[in-house]
């Protein structure tokens, strides 16, 4: 193997004792990590939504998906799992999780550098759907896949009619066209 040195200016990981050397956070250009659920009861057709609140840090009383930021150091499905949980009462497996979209935004309220949201959806479950976080949302409920609210917030409003009519798997947000 020859032994070509690194391109100039970057920086290089070396192995000491099993672990690798960390390097420096990039956190000025670092993407928001999101996860969010569709709850899907296919015998009935239905999905858990939740109305947010005029609280709501942003899309005050828009619908959306259940969905919330990943913790430092924890896994995109585990973030699927808490979020749903905090947010519905509901309880999901990581291992049932199925993706069903992803969506890039280049620009989000609380992600200037841009978001990535992993929408999964869920056919099992256990629990009834409640509000968990009334300052956030003002409802959470089933709602039939055929009249979902036209009020929804637009990525995942995307995510969802993407996923119940089985069309593509991702979704770019905010980018100009090249």
């Amino acid at each position: 193997m020859p032994n070509n040195p690194p391109d100039e200016g970057n920086t290089v990981t070396q192995q000491t004792d099993d672990q690798p050397k960390a390097l420096k956070p990039a956190l000025e250009s670092m993407t928001l990590l999101v996860a969010a659920v569709i709850v899907h009861d296919k015998a009935t057709n239905r999905v858990v939504l939740l109305q947010r609140s005029e609280n709501a840090k942003f899309a005050q009383g828009m619908w959306d998906l259940p969905v919330g930021k990943s913790e430092p150091g924890e896994p995109i499905t585990e973030t699927a799992v808490r979020e749903l949980y905090e947010e519905t009462g509901l309880t999901v497996k990581p291992e049932s999780l199925k993706i069903a979209h992803i969506i890039h935004g280049a620009w989000g309220v609380e992600a200037p550098n841009g978001f990535l949201t992993v929408v999964f959806a869920a056919h099992e479950w256990t629990g009834e759907p409640e509000n968990r976080e009334p300052r956030k949302h003002s409802q959470v409920r089933w709602v039939d896949a055929n009249s979902i609210p036209e009020a929804f917030v637009d990525t995942t409003a995307s995510a969802l009619h993407h996923y119940l009519n089985d069309g593509s798997e991702v979704s770019l947000d905010g980018w100009s066209a090249a």
